[in-house]
C-alpha cells in the first residue's frame, strides 16, 4: 500500500542516508528501480533547506529510492533496436525525397523545407546511406 507524502522522512541534500538515491542518480549507475515500490523519502528543495520546521512541498524536490532494491537495466534485443530504428527513420525521412535527416521532421508540414518552401538543406543534416554492395561474381 503506497504511503502518503506526508509520511515519508525528509532530508537536505548534504544528510542524504547512504543508500538512499534519486531516480537520475540510479541512471548514472546503469539502474532501473526495480523492486522499490514507490520513494522512501524526500529530498527537501533548496528553498526549504533554510526552513527546516516546513514540509517541503515544492516540484523541485527530489524521491529517494534504495539502492539495495535496484536492479541492472536490461539491455534491448536486436530487433527491439531494430523496431526502434524504423521507428525513428519514419519521423525522419521526408515524404516526398525519401531523404533521412538527423532530426526529427515536423508532422505538420509531412515533409522537410527544401520540399516545402525552397529553404536549401545542409548536407551535414542529412545521413548519407551507406554505398551498395557491388557484386563480382565470376560466373
Amino acid at each position: 500500500m503506497p504511503r502518503s507524502d506526508a509520511a515519508l522522512p525528509e532530508f537536505d541534500r548534504s544528510t542524504v542516508p547512504e543508500g538512499l538515491v534519486t531516480r537520475r542518480q540510479l541512471r548514472e549507475m546503469q539502474l532501473s528501480p526495480g523492486d522499490n515500490e514507490g520513494p522512501v523519502a524526500i529530498l527537501r528543495c533548496g528553498l526549504c533547506a533554510t526552513r527546516p520546521q516546513w514540509s517541503c512541498r515544492h516540484p523541485t524536490r527530489g524521491f529517494l529510492l534504495r539502492v539495495d532494491l535496484a536492479k541492472p537495466k536490461r539491455t534491448p534485443t536486436l530487433a527491439q533496436e531494430w523496431a526502434l530504428d524504423r521507428a525513428m527513420a519514419a519521423r525522419q525521412t521526408c515524404g516526398q525525397c525519401r531523404r533521412r535527416f538527423y532530426i526529427c521532421l515536423s508532422k505538420k508540414l509531412g515533409c522537410c523545407l527544401e520540399c516545402f518552401d525552397g529553404t536549401p538543406t545542409h548536407p551535414s543534416s542529412l545521413m548519407t546511406l551507406p554505398a551498395p554492395a557491388v557484386h563480382r561474381l565470376a560466373a
